[in-house]
């Protein structure tokens, strides 16, 4: 069973609920649909207006039963959602009016489903921006107990088995935070030893990346950013099995392991790496896909207190339905 085939299976399994706050766009109708037809979800509920969302299905021949179309406007939903929201910007000046017609947007209406447990998982960025999403995520959903920080990580699919976990390895952080501070990496790597557990389903070790291996980059302020996020997991996660700061041949080659991290915890089984910044993740994410035709499934949103995932706005309807079960084999 290849990878992708197990994460579906998982998702199947676990027969959560879905939202999909872009019922505009017809993509997200046509993975709607794939996904009742796969089982993929106990239900998945697409927002829009019925007349709009139903024409906008008609012109391509798409059949929508079994969807569920809910239009947030009509709901009586407003004034239980309408309130939540005003308990959790009424900080930042939320009125209850202001978040009565707030709450109505798309992207909040479906975080507030998942905040509430109305659904289990959802998915956006077809139509919207990923800081569209990111907001909506964390003013409603947001983070996990003791993370502060909403990251993103990719499912790297080598084929070569001296690799990671059978040939696969988690990349993080590639899309969502561009120069992130100590703290910010130490929530990253957290994050991601997470989802290392959620899509490889075993414990991660960890590597956070560098230009240097252990002091041989001197004291650059982006080296000792490395060390100071290492200290900081450590504290915070004493049983994680993880490493830095390490260039990525030191990470991956036991050999180069050998020489410039002699004695190394995680040498031989790394199977988590962290990006020092996004200027590093995205090019390193881009290489393997483009040079090295190595397959990189995400980016997957993490550190969100419950699951949500941002698509690319050039997303194919293939790339919803996998993101999707990818969102749902999440759910505990």
């Amino acid at each position: 069973m290849d990878f992708v085939t197990e994460i579906w299976e998982k998702a199947k399994s676990r027969q959560k609920k879905l939202v999909l706050p872009e019922g505009t766009d017809i993509r997200t109708l046509k993975a709607s649909k794939l996904i009742v037809e796969a089982r993929l979800a106990a239900s998945v509920i697409v927002l829009g207006k019925e007349s709009e969302v139903q024409k906008l299905a008609a012109t391509e021949g798409v059949n929508l039963s079994g969807v569920n179309i809910l239009d947030q406007a009509g709901s009586a939903e407003i004034e239980r959602y309408a309130k939540e929201f005003y308990e959790l910007r009424k900080h930042k000046g939320m009125t209850v009016e202001q978040a009565r017609k707030d709450i109505l947007a798309s992207l909040r209406w479906g975080a507030m489903m998942l905040h509430l447990g109305d659904v289990d998982a959802m998915v956006a960025g077809a139509e919207s921006t990923t800081a569209d999403v990111l907001r909506a995520g964390l003013a409603i959903v947001g983070t996990k107990p003791g993370i502060k920080t909403a990251s993103s990580q990719f499912v790297v699919i080598t084929n070569d088995p001296s690799m990671g976990v059978k040939g696969n390895l988690i990349f993080s952080d590639c899309a969502v935070v561009p120069d992130p501070t100590a703290e910010q990496l130490a929530d990253i790597a957290i994050s991601s030893a997470q989802s290392c557990r959620d899509f490889l389903n075993v414990e991660p070790v960890v590597a956070l990346l560098s230009f240097s291996t252990k002091g041989s980059g001197g004291d650059h302020p982006n080296v000792l950013k490395v060390r100071e996020a290492l200290a900081i997991v450590k504290s915070k996660e004493p049983g994680l099995l993880i490493d830095g700061e390490m260039q990525l041949d030191a990470a991956l080659v036991n050999s180069v392991c050998d020489k410039k991290a002699p004695g190394s915890p995680v040498r031989g089984k790394v199977n988590t790496l962290i990006f020092p910044d996004l200027q590093a993740g995205n090019i390193g994410i881009k290489l393997i896909q483009r040079i090295g035709k190595i397959d990189g499934f995400g980016p997957f949103l993490q550190g969100f207190a419950k699951p949500i995932s941002d698509l690319s706005r050039g997303t194919s309807v293939e790339e919803i339905v996998n993101t999707c079960a990818f969102t749902l084999a999440q759910v505990k």
